[in-house]
């Protein structure tokens, strides 16, 4: 986090106050911005709703108050301040009014890992206990080729997964990976 201070190619993290069920949540806001349509990232899940009693799946940010912005602070802060529900998270136990922000490699990292993959599941910090990781892994071939992550195990699964975090935000994305592809790192 402190790379972001020195430099400002940081994607810096939003809180979107208004309500999961709203019409025009600030993320899609940004997004039709002219200026802002390739810089803002939302992790989103599939949920599936009944609407006039009809099943339909609809992919939903996986938080609906985050929001990732790749913009300078000081392009930044004019927009922050017209939108009356957006506003900076903090980082916790920092300095007054510094504003999170994760380093443009490791958000561009994260990004195409969770853009190439099939099934996305999204975890915090808390959910994820040392007893579900094992060792750390790189995928060697196939479509996400370079990645380097934790191996995840869950219990009579025979499905290998790979963690990839984001620390900054206590943010981490299990992504399905063949097991022919895995290679431990030492």
């Amino acid at each position: 986090m402190d790379a972001c201070l020195t430099t400002d190619d940081c994607w810096y993290v939003l809180r979107d106050l208004a309500r999961p069920n709203a019409k025009n949540p600030a993320y899609k806001q940004l997004q039709e911005m002219p200026d802002m349509k390739d810089c803002v990232f939302v992790p989103l899940k599939q949920c599936a709703f009944v609407e006039f009693g009809k099943r339909v799946v609809r992919s939903v940010p996986y938080m609906p108050d985050l929001v990732f912005v790749h913009k300078t602070r000081a392009e930044l802060d004019p927009v922050v301040r017209s939108m009356e529900l957006l506003q900076y998270r903090y980082v916790r136990g920092g300095r007054q009014f510094e504003a999170m922000a994760v380093p443009h490699e490791v958000m561009v990292r994260f990004m195409e890992a969770v853009r190439q993959a099939k099934s996305v599941e999204y975890f915090s910090y808390d959910q994820v206990s040392p007893h579900f990781y094992g060792k750390q892994i790189r995928i060697v071939g196939g479509r996400l080729d370079g990645l380097v992550g934790r191996l995840m195990g869950k219990r009579d699964s025979k499905v290998k997964r790979l963690l990839i975090d984001l620390e900054e935000c206590n943010l981490s994305a299990a992504i399905q990976v063949e097991a022919e592809y895995i290679q431990l790192v030492k």
